[in-house]
């Protein structure tokens, strides 16, 4: 009778056990038609020893806390908590890689690699950690790179949360997180507001912006629309060495290791780690984070043929980006969401009657071939055809419902996170090209576009705002159903919605990374004056914008970074506008005519002095606000 007891003592250990190695989400893969990427849990605790042969004190924390993909009763938990700052090697063979990367694990990493690591997670309505609301246990090890990502439930709607990871029978305790949950879907809300970025490189200088909003206390939630990292070696992209920023690895990344390693190396910054921690997340990948110019089949740098194969070190299309894609789901605070389908990232969030934010993926789900710098007139002459799509069948569908479902349900605002410029943007006489559109964007999927907008006209659905990235730089625009609709650029009659594209927090302008701020002017004047949707344009800032969301209106305020070279708390405002509730357009005067860069339509700009002192290295900056 002693032994029957003790044995279903010792099975309920277990079931308790495997439970809490299953609540870390990161051990699922992302994708149910790719369960490789998965771990196997029940042979991760078979061959775990349950005793740790880490000291607790001597584990670390190594890239602080971080949340995101805020429900209105739940939000997703991430940290990592690891005996060195250095990423895990486990997708190399005990017998090591391809001589061509030195990445096999020493006999003392292998028997590391059996050792999990238990930590214990609460998450309180105070700062003191006092009042917990709910809590847990849960398991990581060097399978999924140390790193703990779990969903904190039984929450309260719109709600300040702060949170804390602690290793177990230790005092050894995470920096102290914040976060927010989202309103119940039917909630009145009055007001919330956003930060918007987008391509943040490592080696271009430091993630000002990111910090910036924290500064100010001025945003609920983040929104990053994609090339969170860049996969490129540093010298090849950027001047990490002048800056001492180099990523690592120095080098191209293709294994799991190289593309844990580059978003540990990224995540090493202060005002991003301070981003992380104190407002939620909801982030989306745009092209970099596997490659450059990514779609269905390949990329600009990997296209299934043999010479790309050898040239990059025998890995595959396949293979680079399922090793992107694990790691940004191991270290993303992103929801694993209905993986029924192939790598979905795709998804929606109410935020009470107020804003349903659809974020999509218009690069890696699904797109059809886009512009390879080598196809660029095979692209462009197929622009048009009816069967291509930016985001694949499925995705279509799900987006052209949820638009429609947004609407039955009565929310006022509807935002769309698209990591490429919507609009159409004629560049030919800015460039001088024979090739004025940019395939790799919207313009490059004419259908894919004409069925959005036919979607939004046919059930009559307005107050529709697009986000975007990608660019490096801002644009302003009324959302305008170009040759099938009339538009009148003076007063915005004629638009179904606006569009917000903003700049990089790091990356080079797309006209030349030195760029003079009058080569910038001379560009956007010519781009203003041939676009007549656009309305504003600024080429020669780094930066973000955020969105101040009200029942009544929506007000995008722009910033610019007078530098990046430097971690500094200086910022610009640049340019702020106005969308009314049922109006559809900018409001006029657009940007109150007059903007602090760059060319507005019809309005006036007045440039910010900026004076840098070589001698000294510092700047003098007239009309810039110190967020100290």
């Amino acid at each position: 009778m002693v032994f029957l007891i003790s044995l279903l003592a010792l099975n309920s250990i277990v079931t308790i056990a495997n439970a809490s190695w299953a609540k870390n989400l990161n051990y699922r893969s992302p994708s149910e038609n790719h369960p490789s990427l998965g771990i196997s849990i029940h042979k991760v605790v078979k061959r775990s020893d349950p005793t740790s042969p880490f000291d607790p004190a001597k584990l670390n924390f190594t890239h602080s806390v971080a949340s995101g993909d805020p429900y209105s009763n739940s939000v997703i938990l991430w940290t990592r908590i690891a005996p060195s700052n250095d990423n895990d090697r486990s997708n190399a063979t005990v017998s090591g890689l391809s001589p061509l990367y030195n990445h096999g694990p020493t006999s003392e990493q292998i028997r590391v690699s059996k050792a999990p690591v238990c930590v214990n997670w609460a998450i309180a309505t105070d700062i003191t950690m006092k009042t917990i609301a709910t809590s847990g246990t849960v398991y990581t090890s060097s399978d999924i790179d140390y790193t703990v990502k779990l969903e904190a439930t039984k929450l309260k709607a719109y709600t300040q949360y702060y949170y804390q990871f602690t290793v177990c029978n230790s005092n050894n305790k995470s920096p102290i997180g914040k976060t927010k949950t989202t309103p119940s879907p039917d909630d009145h809300v009055t007001s919330v507001s956003l930060g918007i970025y987008s391509c943040s490189n490592y080696p271009f200088g430091f993630f000002n912006a990111y910090g910036n909003s924290i500064r100010k206390k001025s945003i609920d939630y983040a929104i990053h629309l994609g090339d969170y990292i860049y996969e490129y070696a540093n010298g090849e992209y950027g001047w990490g060495n002048s800056l001492g920023r180099i990523p690592q690895p120095d080098g191209q990344i293709y294994t799991l290791y190289d593309y844990r390693k580059r978003i540990a190396t990224y995540r090493t910054d202060l005002d991003l780690l301070e981003s992380h921690a104190s407002v939620p997340w909801i982030p989306v990948w745009d092209d970099h984070e596997v490659s450059d110019n990514t779609y269905r089949d390949g990329a600009s740098e990997l296209n299934n043929t043999e010479a790309s194969f050898v040239a990059d070190g025998g890995v595959s299309v396949d293979q680079r980006k399922m090793n992107a894609v694990r790691a940004y789901f191991e270290w993303m605070p992103i929801r694993q969401v209905e993986m029924d389908d192939n790598l979905r990232i795709w998804r929606s969030f109410s935020i009470g009657s107020l804003v349903d934010l659809l974020m999509l993926d218009t690069r890696v789900y699904d797109r059809s071939i886009t512009d390879l710098y080598w196809n660029t007139d095979y692209v462009r002459d197929i622009s048009n055809d009816a069967g291509r799509s930016l985001m694949g069948s499925r995705q279509e569908n799900w987006f052209y419902n949820s638009l429609i479902s947004s609407k039955k349900r009565g929310a006022i605002w509807r935002l769309i996170g698209s990591q490429v410029i919507f609009s159409r943007l004629n560049q030919s006489q800015a460039l001088g090209a024979d090739t004025p559109l940019n395939y790799d964007a919207w313009d490059g999927y004419q259908s894919n576009k004409n069925r959005t907008f036919q979607t939004l006209y046919e059930n009559n659905i307005g107050n529709n705002i697009m986000l975007a990235g990608d660019s490096h730089a801002s644009w302003v625009t009324d959302l305008v159903w170009n040759d099938n609709k009339p538009y009148d650029p003076k007063t915005g009659s004629g638009s179904i919605g606006v569009e917000f594209a903003g700049s990089a927090v790091t990356s080079p302008c797309p006209y030349g990374a030195n760029i003079t701020q009058a080569t910038a002017d001379n560009y956007t004047s010519i781009l203003v004056a041939q676009n007549p949707e656009l309305q504003w344009n600024d080429l020669y800032y780094r930066g973000y914008y955020e969105l101040h969301i009200s029942p009544e209106k929506v007000d995008a305020k722009y910033f610019g970074m007078p530098t990046v070279r430097t971690r500094n708390p200086y910022e610009i405002s640049l340019a702020n506008f106005t969308v009314k509730s049922g109006e559809n357009r900018l409001s006029r005067p657009v940007a109150g005519g007059r903007v602090e860069s760059g060319t507005l339509k019809g309005g006036s700009t007045r440039h910010t002095n900026i004076t840098h002192d070589t001698a000294n290295n510092t700047w003098l900056i007239t009309n810039a606000t110190s967020l100290r």
